[in-house]
């Protein structure tokens, strides 16, 4: 597989060196991709650059992923101005074994294949740096002018209102730089590949390999930021960022991230964050496009990123979850799913707390629904609608007015899910 040929088509370059794919198609090439540790999971916004490095590695290539120890402490230019917490040196191990675990399901770091994944941290080189080594060894070598003359830096200096640039910030291209020059010595990486805002960092790696390895050459290359058609920001939703981790961001809200992205975005989406074929993608966007309201594209986007990511079952409790909120579930299915999945299904509907040695008594359906609840505002009304075949329990008709509701009805020991109509959901939480 030709990697640049692949990512082309993907729409997955925005820059690239002169030479990159020279060298790339000359021999097995090792490159590598930062990513900041100061959360023990991997969000959505970090999967562009994996998938390069998956790519990468399927092509023939080694891969190295860089845990920033050292330089998720200081603020990047290119990113957002916040100060960035100090974390201890157990808190990076513990976030770097996590981020490990999630990127193992995209890149092989266990064969014994030549180009098989690395992990590195550059706290390991860089707690041993003084000021005046760095300075003295790394900082004679790039000119003020030049690191002046980044977008990243003349964007933040001009800006409008802006509270400047720290000498921290101003000097972080350097720090990246020097990442680059360690790996390109250590491990002959000859490429960095990142998000276009990284260029201007990335570049100046490729200058210090040339100045300080005797005319030694090293590539750059990035991937188009993410967007989304309305120009939102893509991975973000009010709740925050979709994370990888099923503790962060159940598997169900995942799905359901990916389910819901308008038609523009999935054709968009399915090509980045997917492996299949460029045929088998052309293939769904015909299908899509003779019947969008089957929305073809989303629905496999959905299946190929959740399954990817949090396994086959997983994504088979999302889909039949999902079928709940339509009326084509079951008690049984209801039954079937966990704790975490319900309530990710049921956030934000009305719920209503009751003692559960009531509900081991035995409780009065409409005494439940219109006393000990305000599902109903009276038991007259609650009787009506459940005559007129209104009201169900556990996606079942409730078919008696004299119905009791003891413990057997109780979904996952501990939850009753009342329907009035067709879209009224009510969760009875029984403690």
């Amino acid at each position: 597989m030709n990697f640049v040929e692949e990512l082309k088509w993907r729409g997955m370059i925005h820059d690239m060196m002169p030479g990159t794919e020279e060298q790339l198609q000359k021999e097995m090439t090792t490159a590598y991709v930062g990513i900041d540790p100061t959360a023990d999971s991997l969000h959505i916004g970090h999967l562009v650059s994996v998938m390069m490095l998956k790519h990468l590695q399927v092509s023939g290539h080694r891969p190295i992923v860089l845990v920033g120890g050292a330089t998720g402490m200081i603020g990047d230019p290119s990113g957002k101005s916040d100060e960035r917490n100090l974390l201890d040196e157990a808190t990076l191990r513990h976030n770097q074994d996590c981020l490990k675990a999630q990127l193992s399901r995209f890149l092989d770091f266990e064969s014994d294949e030549k180009n098989q994944a690395l992990m590195v941290n550059n706290y390991d080189w860089m707690k041993d740096f003084s000021f005046l080594g760095f300075i003295r060894d790394i900082g004679k070598h790039i000119t003020v002018n030049y690191m002046m003359a980044k977008d990243s830096v003349k964007k933040r200096i001009s800006g409008d209102g802006n509270a400047g640039l720290s000498f921290t910030e101003f000097t972080y291209q350097l720090v990246q730089g020097t990442d680059f020059l360690h790996l390109y010595k250590e491990f002959d990486c000859k490429l960095q590949m990142g998000g276009s805002d990284q260029w201007g960092n990335i570049t100046t790696g490729t200058e210090l390999i040339k100045k300080m390895s005797e005319g030694g050459k090293a590539f750059a290359m990035t991937c188009p930021l993410i967007t989304k058609a309305d120009g939102g920001k893509f991975g973000k939703t009010e709740s925050g960022n979709i994370w990888l981790d099923p503790k962060r961001t159940s598997p169900y809200k995942f799905f359901q991230f990916w389910l819901n992205t308008s038609d523009a975005d999935a054709e968009k989406y399915i090509k980045i964050f997917t492996l299949l074929s460029q045929e088998e993608v052309a293939n769904l966007a015909k299908e899509h496009a003779e019947a969008p309201h089957a929305r073809a594209l989303q629905k496999r986007l959905a299946e190929e990123v959740t399954v990817m990511i949090h396994g086959r079952e997983a994504y088979d409790a999302s889909v039949e979850a999902s079928q709940i909120l339509f009326g084509k579930s079951t008690m049984e299915a209801l039954k079937g799913i966990d704790e975490d999945t319900f309530l990710s299904v049921f956030e934000g509907v009305p719920t209503f707390n009751i003692s559960k040695s009531d509900i081991e008594t035995g409780i009065d359906v409409l005494e439940l629904m219109a006393v000990q609840t305000q599902i109903f505002p009276s038991k007259g009304e609650a009787r009506k609608t459940v005559k007129g075949g209104g009201v169900s329990l556990n996606k079942e008709k409730v078919t008696s007015a004299e119905t009791v509701i003891n413990a057997d009805y109780l979904l996952n020991d501990k939850y009753l899910l009342f329907q009035k109509g067709k879209k009224n959901f009510f969760v009875v939480i029984a403690e």
